[in-house]
Formats: C-alpha cells, sequence, structure tokens
C-alpha cells in the first residue's frame, strides 16, 4: 500500500523504535513505555501499521505458568523499508532541544 500523507509523530517514534532491531518481537507493553505513547495510542496504531503491512504481530507462549500469552510486533521489510525513508536525516522528535 502506497502512503499518501506523511506519517505522525506516534508512527514515527514507534518505527524509530522497532527499527533499532527489527528482527526482534516486541510486547506491546514493552512498546508503550519506551515510546511513551498510552495504551489507546499504540494498539490502534499497531493495528493500522499491521494492516497497512508495516508490522507483524504474533501471538508468543507465556514465559511464566497462569500468565496468558501476548502479542508480540516486529517490522516487516516494508516497514524498515519507510523507517529508513523517514528516519534518515531527520532529527528524533524525543531529542531534547538546547536551551
Amino acid at each position: 500500500m502506497v502512503r499518501e500523507r506523511r506519517p505522525s509523530k506516534q508512527m514515527i517514534a514507534l518505527l524509530r523504535l522497532l527499527s533499532e532491531q527489527p528482527q526482534q518481537w516486541r510486547h506491546g507493553y514493552d512498546l508503550m513505555k519506551q515510546a511513551g505513547l498510552l495504551s489507546g495510542t499504540l494498539y490502534p496504531l499497531l493495528m493500522r501499521m499491521g494492516d497497512q503491512g508495516l508490522v507483524e504481530a504474533q501471538w508468543q507462549a507465556p514465559t511464566q505458568p497462569g500468565r496468558p500469552p501476548r502479542h508480540a510486533y516486529r517490522l516487516t521489510g516494508a516497514g524498515l523499508a519507510l523507517a529508513r525513508e523517514i528516519t534518515d536525516g531527520a532529527p528524533d522528535p524525543s531529542a531534547a532541544v538546547p536551551a
């Protein structure tokens, strides 16, 4: 799918985070904390990115008995290409601006 508009700052932050280790599966809770996004922002964004073919999701078995399975996410090839395209040379929006 071809994007016609620039990704939101939340999507850019998530793409940056996921592109740091593109082959690693990441849990939503960890992404939420590291990206500084609320769950009501993160999960709809991940669903849209999945619909656009930018991330893939899978259920992962619990690591401890009695815990439920969890969704994990990682970039697809298209997602990594978009992350590289929009972040090459672009300033990190989470970086502090000198006073």
